[in-house]
């Protein structure tokens, strides 16, 4: 995998201008908070991958004109990237199965919205190969807030 400097905003900007045609179908605005400056150690189209996989996914849960927010800031030693939604929300029994591969969390409402169970699992072993971590934190009928941290040094491999 290869590893390098990369600015993050173009990353996400990326990954949002992807997802755009598809938030457009729903009236749903995507907003984009990320330093300039804020540089890491990433693969980028890997990361912009998990992005979109996560941005389509919050496009997908909400309801019709709603608003989805990526966030990206620097802490002391990591650089978080939140993906927020003001969708349906995740029943908490379902939250630490989320990642598994083919879970679903409601099957009836996954096969009418397209889902395979493995845009998630995806999104995390890219996150694992770039030393980071991914949760979530979600409220039923309040949305779900996805959460990638990832190490500022990044991998050296």
């Amino acid at each position: 995998m290869m590893i390098e400097t990369t600015k993050l905003a173009p990353v996400i900007e990326t990954a949002i201008y992807l997802c755009q045609l598809h938030a457009a179908k729903k009236n749903i605005q995507i907003d984009c908070l990320c330093p300039e400056a804020l540089e890491l150690n990433i693969n980028g189209p890997l990361l912009e991958q998990a992005l979109v996989n996560l941005i389509v996914n919050a496009i997908k849960y909400s309801d019709p004109d709603k608003k989805v927010l990526v966030l990206a800031e620097k802490k002391s030693d990591s650089v978080a990237i939140y993906i927020k939604d003001e969708g349906f929300g995740i029943e908490q029994k379902h939250l630490e199965r989320l990642f598994e591969r083919f879970y679903r969390v409601d099957t009836a409402r996954s096969r009418k919205l397209g889902g395979t169970g493995l845009g998630l699992s995806i999104v995390k072993h890219i996150v694992q190969a770039h030393e980071g971590t991914i949760r979530v934190e979600s409220k039923l009928g309040a949305g779900s807030t996805f959460i990638i941290t990832l190490p500022i040094g990044g991998s050296s491999d």
